[in-house]
């Protein structure tokens, strides 16, 4: 038995690492710790920092929105028993399949989607653009996928893995995603 399988516990880690390099870049580009009104942005009783302040708000410009989904509602999508894993990550209690949704701002979004879209055309067997939102893709494989849709409220990042239904099924799961995440 090869010792690098790709087990579903390591493809869902893989999933959660290749997600975070768009943020890692995000944050090497906006200045560490500087406030152009002024205000210390990580002192919630300045002045000049909103009381709902969003990383994204500023260099990225606009509002992260929040989670979509309940864990009830992602039952619903995916057709089986789901739980809260926090940070609007789901999983089926096994540790075996999951749901995850990572929101950014819609110019946060714009700024890594080229970059997103690129590797989703190295990593997936199908990748396809969305007519829904200013843009979007949905790539999937066997045994995972992903979506990106970004509109006017938000960027969302739509992850799914080991849910046994093959590419279609795996399709089918982040395109009812798609549709429960209000317009």
């Amino acid at each position: 038995m090869a010792t690098d399988a790709l087990t579903p516990a390591r493809t869902a880690r893989l999933h959660r690492a290749r997600l975070a390099l768009p943020l890692v870049l995000l944050a090497l580009l906006a200045p560490a710790g500087c406030d152009a009104a002024g205000g210390d942005p990580l002192d919630p009783t300045s002045a000049d920092v909103a009381e709902d302040a969003d990383p994204d708000a500023g260099a990225m410009g606009g509002v992260k929105p929040p989670c979509p989904f309940t864990a009830a509602q992602v039952s619903e999508i995916v057709g089986q028993s789901m739980r809260d894993d926090g940070n609007c990550l789901f999983g089926d209690g096994k540790g075996v399949a999951s749901l995850a949704v990572t929101t950014a701002s819609p110019a946060a979004g714009k700024m890594t989607y080229e970059y997103q879209y690129d590797q989703a055309g190295k990593q997936y067997e199908k990748v396809v653009d969305l007519d829904r939102g200013e843009q979007g893709y949905l790539a999937v494989k066997d045994i995972s996928g992903e979506a990106v849709l970004i509109d006017g409220k938000g960027t969302y990042t739509v992850t799914i893995s080991s849910f046994g239904g093959g590419t279609a099924g795996n399709e089918k799961i982040l395109r009812r995603a798609l549709d429960a995440i209000p317009a």
